[in-house]
């Protein structure tokens, strides 16, 4: 990490467990985020990774080194902790947590006083305290304390039954599969689907930090079993949530996976049926469903760059209510705005309620688009050169290059081709109008991809 001068990449610090987030560098992590700070409130979590607890005590241990008072609440969701620093006027928070990446991976996220991450600026003056190791340590007598902070799980669930009309969802009871991975998703999302009225059914429930039942990574190749479970039992609808449940797929009762384009657009809809002409911030590798969406029922799209912080500050920045990613993130401001997979699941239901829809019929009834995602290993020091030989590949395309180059075709497809920010890969977006197009361009454009790298 040091070797580039940078410690954040797309959404938070990301890195091997005990190998480039060592203790010893993550207190030195703790002491640049406390002095960032200056001796402020903090609240301190972390998802179910193996790694959690030694890394959490190892911030903790930075922070109240500079004078920070670190209120600690555990084992957490990502949104429930955010939710946390909000509801209780604390001047900021610490999450260690590495999201979707696999097990031996672990991260940090630094929220400001709203719970939402703060910014790039904020990042890159965070980035100089670490490197310039310049840490304004307490005296002995002036040291943060530390402190439980305990029930925000609960407060997050009751947070969320006020933005939903909790009456609506109980009287269909639904039955809802949920697959938390067996992380921090299933300490909340189980308990609020029963609160609300459902039937829930759970696999990967228990807590394993070394993700037994699949990868933290909720895509349709490792969501069969869901899928499976959600037909064979006959449920209503299925979620899968990542690592650290801020993000949620859905399964349709006949086992279909979809992606998050296409749960974002029925919230989408709903929302401008009764907000006409409000704004909706949407990073580039959204869909031109959300477009479609937004244009036919007289909404606003702001485009951003790829990343939930981009998104969110976007959303204050605008003042925008409503937030989508492709991935499954949905930023839903009346309660917070930032991506939350347990708010989402919530406002999916009550939809399903008002509709008297089955969520495959309110996805039969959108454009449809077919979505392809690969991903090319791409070592981090090779990123900015292929990204210099995409463009010039490309630049006399239909191209937009907001975030990576996106590309469009007469045939409404496209292609967004973008360089990761938490890992060492190139990520590949297509969409077309039948999967076989899709298909066709996602093996394409990834040979094409590959023949560059090659050529570095």
């Amino acid at each position: 990490m040091s070797a580039s001068k940078s410690l954040f990449g797309t959404n938070g610090i990301r890195g091997l467990a005990n190998v480039e987030l060592t203790p010893d560098v993550v207190v030195k992590i703790g002491l640049a985020v406390g002095t960032f700070f200056g001796k402020k409130n903090l609240l301190l979590g972390y998802d179910a990774r193996t790694s959690g607890p030694m890394l959490a005590k190892a911030v903790m241990s930075g922070l109240t080194a500079t004078g920070c008072n670190v209120y600690f609440a555990g084992m957490a969701p990502t949104p429930s902790l955010q939710f946390a620093v909000k509801n209780h006027k604390l001047d900021g928070g610490v999450i260690v947590t590495a999201s979707h990446n696999p097990a031996e991976y672990n991260g940090i996220k630094v929220l400001w006083n709203d719970g939402i991450e703060i910014s790039h600026e904020q990042e890159v003056e965070i980035e100089r305290i670490y490197f310039d190791k310049n840490f304004n340590f307490a005296s002995w007598d002036k040291l943060g304390k530390i402190r439980d902070r305990l029930g925000i799980n609960d407060e997050y669930i009751s947070a969320i039954k006020r933005r939903v009309d909790v009456e609506k969802i109980s009287k269909k009871h639904f039955h809802i599969v949920v697959d938390p991975v067996n992380s921090v998703g299933g300490l909340t999302a189980p308990s609020l689907m029963r609160e609300l009225g459902c039937k829930v059914t759970s696999i990967n429930a228990n807590i394993d930090g070394t993700f037994p039942g699949r990868q933290p990574e909720p895509c349709p190749e490792s969501l069969g079993e869901l899928a499976a479970t959600v037909k064979a039992i006959g449920a209503d609808i299925g979620v899968a949530f990542d690592g650290d449940a801020d993000r949620s797929i859905f399964v349709d009762e006949n086992g279909e996976v979809y992606m998050g384009d296409k749960t974002f657009a029925i919230v989408l809809k709903q929302f401008l049926l009764k907000n006409e002409g409000a704004t909706v911030v949407t990073p580039v590798s959204s869909s031109t469903l959300i477009k479609n969406i937004a244009d036919t029922y007289k909404g606003k799209i702001e485009w951003t760059k790829v990343g939930s912080v981009t998104v969110s500050h976007k959303m204050r920045e605008v003042n925008a209510k409503l937030g989508g990613e492709e991935n499954g993130g949905v930023f839903y401001e009346p309660h917070q705005a930032v991506r939350d997979g347990a708010m989402t699941t919530a406002l999916l239901l009550e939809i399903m309620a008002e509709t008297g829809k089955k969520l495959s019929e309110l996805v039969d009834e959108q454009p449809q688009y077919f979505i392809e995602k690969c991903k090319v290993e791409c070592p981090n020091e090779k990123k900015a050169v292929l990204q210099t030989k995409i463009f010039e590949q490309f630049k006399n395309g239909n191209i937009s290059t907001i975030d990576g180059v996106k590309i469009w075709f007469d045939d409404q497809s496209s292609i967004l081709i973008r360089a990761s920010g938490t890992e060492p890969v190139y990520r590949m977006y297509v969409e077309a109008k039948t999967r076989e197009k899709a298909l066709e361009l996602i093996g394409e454009y990834r040979l094409r991809l590959e023949e560059l790298l090659q050529s570095i």
